[in-house]
C-alpha cells in the first residue's frame, strides 16, 4: 500500500510539473533610443530584458519609454496583453495595441506571438493605424489578436 501511495504521489507531481504554465515576453528595439517597459499593475516586470512569467500573465502593458510616457504608458502607444493557457474555447491569450486617450501615438509599435500562433500580431505605424490594428475606443474589438496555444510567447517590436 505504501509503495502504491508513493507511486501515485510521484505521478501527481510529475503531471503537475508537466502542466506548469509559462509565458515569455521579449523586446526588439530598433529605434536606437528609449527603454522598453513591461508593467503589471504597480510593478515593473522588465525594462527591456526578456521576461518569463510562470503562470498566467494578466493585464500587462508594454511601451517604449522615450521620456514622455507616464508610468502606465499615458501619452504613448501601448501593447496590452493577457497571456494564459486556454481552459475553454476563446479563453486563451489576447493582445492588442491601444490609442484610447490618454494614450497617443509616439513611435511605431507592433507585436507578434511566438511558440504558437507564430507571427500572428499587428503593427501600428502612425497616428491613424486603424481600428483593425489598434483600439481607439473601448469597443474596437477587431484590434485584439487571440492565441489559443499553451505557453505562447510575445515579441514586442519598436520602430
Amino acid at each position: 500500500m505504501y509503495k502504491l501511495l508513493v507511486s501515485a504521489l510521484a505521478l501527481v507531481a510529475l503531471a503537475g510539473s508537466a502542466a506548469a504554465e509559462s509565458h515569455t515576453v521579449k523586446f526588439t528595439n530598433r529605434c536606437g533610443h528609449g527603454t522598453p517597459m513591461l508593467i503589471q499593475g504597480a510593478n515593473v516586470l522588465s525594462k527591456g530584458k526578456t521576461y518569463t512569467h510562470n503562470g498566467p500573465l494578466t493585464a500587462a502593458i508594454a511601451y517604449l519609454q522615450t521620456g514622455k510616457c507616464g508610468f502606465n504608458g499615458d501619452s504613448c502607444l501601448t501593447v496590452e496583453a493577457t497571456l494564459k493557457n486556454p481552459n475553454c474555447p476563446g479563453c486563451g491569450s489576447s493582445t492588442d495595441l491601444t490609442l484610447i486617450p490618454p494614450h497617443s501615438f509616439n513611435i511605431k509599435t507592433g507585436f507578434r506571438y511566438f511558440n504558437g500562433c507564430d507571427g500572428q500580431g499587428t503593427t501600428c505605424t502612425g497616428p491613424r493605424c486603424g481600428t483593425k490594428n489598434a483600439f481607439f475606443k473601448t469597443d474596437d474589438y477587431t484590434a485584439q489578436r487571440q492565441c489559443e496555444t499553451n505557453n505562447v510567447g510575445l515579441e514586442i517590436i519598436f520602430c
